[in-house]
């Protein structure tokens, strides 16, 4: 098994202790996601960092030969389920083509990185090298 170790410049720069994703056969397995600026600032509300996520989380899929249709599976992270939740899948269905997306769990938590309210993070097909 050789696994490739992803980097982007045109992605967020990843914390130091980890990668933005790893490509493994055949699949891309991405970091998780908050809805941050280049100042590591948090956008907005969960809809703003639900779309900040992903945007940033496509970057990281397409530098691994991949993208957000061939999202396999995501898991999402809420700190705020009861409240968060709705908006959320509003901003998340913007993303993908209606009845065409991947499985999907979403997770209430305590606390997320830079207190952001939304962290995303997938296994997605790798489509080309």
């Amino acid at each position: 098994m050789v696994k490739k170790i992803i980097f982007t410049e045109e992605a967020l720069p990843p914390f130091p202790i980890f990668s933005q994703a790893v490509v493994s056969n055949g699949t891309v397995y991405a970091s998780g996601n908050i809805g941050i600026n280049r100042e590591s600032k948090l956008v907005g509300d969960v809809k703003e960092q639900t779309r900040a996520a992903l945007h940033n989380l496509g970057k990281v899929l397409q530098a691994s030969g991949s993208g957000l249709e061939h999202i396999v599976k995501a898991n999402i992270y809420l700190t705020n389920l009861a409240r968060d939740f709705g908006p959320m899948n509003e901003a998340y269905a913007e993303f993908f083509e209606k009845g065409q997306f991947p499985a999907r769990t979403c997770i209430g938590v305590a606390a997320l990185p830079l207190g952001a309210d939304v962290e995303i993070e997938c296994v997605a097909e790798v489509v080309k090298n």
